[in-house]
């Protein structure tokens, strides 16, 4: 006969089904959690708990795994079919191996050895039903400890690796502060990153020309093959190099946790992005391992400035194999560029035939095509409103890409792993007026022409683009760049052309967003 105990307790508390043939025995656990509010319904096999968990509502389940009859992982698949997302902690006196992979490949909420003591319980409920609430409180309490440190770090920070180690730590805050539920914490970490890129734009403007020539400087797009791929170069290991354009580094983080699957990092580099942060400009400073204007001067065939017509990176495979010879490389390599679903999918499909390669090469142009998207689209302006949905869909689409089965093959053929971006991108919030000649560059977030008119405070200003190895369109070109969340407007039509273009990813000038990216290596599981 089956016995089932209801224990009288508050009705608004927590609901628990507890399964287990020897119930009797618990009966001290259950009388310490009526002490705490929750409300128990037992049971002495798994028959009846099914049929109980089709006809009231739980908020979780304890459940035996060795019992008679109906054993616990039968049980547990069962109410898996029922209710996929009701919680259900094994907990059994066997510590074999199989029979944990079995309960965890089930989707258990946690797993308990028994003879279990009341105190494991109740930390198993809370993890598994006030896990948020705990967590938000905690988040919140940390963040408001680390506020005061950021605050006093924002006022200190004087080199570029500080710059580097605060930008992280202002990422890694965001990402934790966007799951808890209170807004305000977001909000006040939002007025730390803007008084972050404020600084961080004065810093660029103050150090970026004597940076590119100095002996101590940051690893910028030219170098980064030199500096972070070389290295890695090996006779007896391929290396899949990854360019995902335009990724920032909050967006790296989130694809983290899933190309750890397959691969465990063996170090994370930062690198700075040349100016302008824009693919025409910093993915072929990558592969040529060359600045723009020596790119130019060197292959004027290969080279396109902002006013000539045609593609800006055509030339990126034979810029990377001159790179490749003039530092005496004796390697092979391929070159693969990804613009569509049918690219990917062929790489992906006939990707063994790398497994010659000592470098393989693959940029990667989803997400500068979705920040692109979010101008042009009003569908992905809604999908993608802010930096929290801009990282869910870039997520979305890395999760279900061919690049993840092209990074499971590259493991499975013994290839180390470097993913990197040639810039990041800023959500643009505010315009700022700029007035030039009709060859004046269409770019949001940098401008580069004749006779440039611009708010002085907006911009990092560069009037002979050869002290930055810039080109230089016509006589007398400038550049300038925008600082902080900037957007570049023409005063005709103002409000239109604002109205169109605010709130918006863009690229091309001064953030901490556009220009501290990452260059991560993996070695295969």
């Amino acid at each position: 006969m089956v016995k089932c105990y209801n224990l009288k307790v508050n009705m608004s508390s927590i609901q628990i089904l507890w399964v287990d043939d020897e119930i009797e025995l618990l009966k001290p656990h259950i009388l310490f959690l009526e002490q705490k509010n929750y409300k128990v319904t037992s049971c002495t096999n798994g028959t009846d708990a099914i049929d109980m968990v089709d006809n009231e509502n739980f908020d979780i389940v304890f459940l035996d795994e060795n019992m008679p009859g109906l054993s616990g992982l039968d049980t547990l698949t069962e109410i898996k079919l029922k209710q996929a997302n009701l919680p259900v902690v094994m907990i059994t006196k066997s510590e074999e191996e199989y029979i944990m992979e079995e309960a965890i490949g089930s989707k258990i909420a946690d797993y308990l050895i028994k003879p279990v003591n009341p105190s494991q319980i109740l930390l198993s409920l809370k993890k598994n039903l006030d896990n948020s609430r705990l967590v938000s409180e905690k988040t919140t309490s940390k963040y408001q400890q680390e506020f005061r440190k950021i605050s006093m770090d924002l006022a200190m920070v004087n080199s570029y690796e500080d710059w580097i180690d605060l930008y992280k730590k202002l990422i890694h805050w965001e990402l934790e502060l966007e799951n808890i539920s209170d807004s305000g914490m977001l909000d006040i970490l939002e007025s730390q990153k803007l008084e972050a890129n404020t600084l961080f734009f004065k810093f660029i403007k103050k150090n970026y020309e004597d940076f590119l020539t100095a002996y101590d400087k940051p690893t910028f797009s030219h170098t980064l093959f030199k500096d972070y791929v070389v290295p890695e170069l090996s006779k007896s290991q391929g290396v899949l190099w990854i360019v995902i354009d335009n990724l920032r580094y909050d967006q790296y983080r989130i694809l983290e946790p899933f190309i750890n699957n397959y691969y465990k990092k063996d170090v994370e580099h930062s690198y700075f992005s040349i100016l302008p942060t824009a693919t025409q400009y910093a993915r072929n400073a990558i592969f040529s391992g060359l600045m723009p204007s020596e790119m130019e001067t060197r292959y004027p065939n290969f080279w396109k400035n902002d006013t000539d017509e045609g593609g800006m990176n055509l030339y990126e495979n034979d810029f990377l194999s001159a790179q490749i010879k003039r530092l005496g490389l004796n390697i092979k390599h391929e070159y693969y560029k990804i613009t569509n679903l049918k690219n990917a999918k062929d790489l992906a499909n006939n990707f063994n035939g790398t497994k010659e390669n000592d470098l393989t090469a693959v940029v990667y142009n989803f997400v500068d095509m979705l920040s692109h998207s979010k101008t042009e689209m009003e569908v992905i302006k809604e999908l993608a409103g802010d930096d929290k949905a801009y990282r869910s869909l870039t997520l979305s689409w890395f999760k279900n890409s061919p690049l993840i089965e092209i990074i499971q093959k590259a493991q499975n053929l013994g290839q180390k792993l470097i993913i990197t971006t040639d810039h990041g991108t800023i959500n643009c919030k505010h315009p700022t007026k700029v007035i030039g000649d009709k060859n004046i560059s269409a770019n949001l977030r940098y401008k580069t022409g004749r006779s440039l008119s611009y708010e002085e405070k907006d911009v990092y200003a560069v009037r002979n683009p050869k002290d930055i190895f810039l080109p230089a369109i016509t006589m007398n070109s400038a550049y300038v760049f925008a600082k902080e969340d900037l957007f570049f407007a023409y005063p005709n039509n103002f409000n239109h052309y604002v109205k169109y273009y605010k709130n918006t990813y863009q690229h091309g000038g001064v953030s901490l967003e556009e220009v501290i990216i990452p260059c991560v290596v993996y070695s295969p599981k």
